[in-house]
């Protein structure tokens, strides 16, 4: 396996895409992180995170998806209610060539992600189900207004290995233009801007946490640590997806100096 860092940092915004994901790609997602992050050393002080990200939600339907043969650019093409998400979220531009299990090569860099204003409810329980609170808060947010600015995401803060899956703590969310008041059952808050480290990976998303592995060697090299949370950002919607290689999936690491 070869990981190909590229040198120059990717665009300093957040991930942006039209996402969509069906219940049956929750299935097996546990497993899948639990294997393909046994033996990873974890950040002291950084209270064991782990995050993926599950997306249930379909902004508007889907007129087409594709995957350039070059495996630099993406976009998902939207039709129908076009209102239904900001015009630059209509189409999505990767910024690195796309990895493709198993991951004989590897492609990731570095980026500044901007601040991510974002509206949530958590979760304790199994990975497995967080998946299926989004569809909850995308009505909540219908009843009271609030327009999302993005493809939803979940954060998932424990890692399934060292925590019962009765314990693991999760948020399903949807990020929003600015700060908004929501209220009760919604929360909001702010992904912090961050540098991250991060990729662009094909194949099922429940297995998109084996790529993970590959990000942490890429990281080894420019000595950086885990310093929060995993992101992931599901592009291509099982709804258009002919094959498991047609997904498309951003995953982000925050991190940190090692020698700080």
């Amino acid at each position: 396996m070869r990981v190909r860092a590229h040198s120059e940092p990717g665009s300093k915004c957040a991930g942006k895409g039209q996402v969509a994901a069906g219940a049956a790609d929750l299935v097996g997602m546990e497993d899948a992180r639990i294997g393909s992050m046994s033996g990873v050393r974890w950040l002291p002080g950084a209270g064991n995170l782990v995050a993926c990200v599950v997306a249930l939600v379909i902004w508007g339907s889907i007129a087409s998806c594709m995957v350039a043969a070059d495996d630099t650019r993406a976009q998902a093409a939207v039709a129908g209610q076009q209102g239904d998400l900001p015009a630059s979220y209509r189409t999505f531009v990767p910024s690195l060539p796309v990895s493709h299990p198993p991951y004989s090569e590897f492609h990731a860099s570095w980026m500044q992600r901007l601040d991510q204003p974002y509206i949530y409810l958590e979760h304790y329980g199994s990975y497995a189900e967080t998946g299926s609170i989004l569809p909850v808060v995308i009505r909540e947010m219908r009843i009271q207004g609030l327009e999302p600015s993005g493809a939803p995401f979940c954060l998932f803060y424990d890692d399934p290995a060292q925590k019962p899956a009765d314990q693991l703590l999760s948020r399903a969310c949807v990020p929003i233009a600015d700060q908004r008041s929501p209220v009760t059952p919604l929360r909001y808050e702010v992904l912090p801007s961050r540098t991250v480290a991060y990729a662009y990976v094909s194949g099922a998303y429940p297995e998109v946490p084996r790529s993970y592995p590959y990000i942490l060697d890429y990281m080894k090299g420019r000595n950086f640590v885990i310093d929060g949370p995993i992101r992931e950002t599901y592009i291509v919607p099982p709804s258009v997806a002919k094959a498991a290689s047609d997904f498309l999936c951003e995953v982000q690491v925050p991190v940190a100096s090692g020698n700080r």
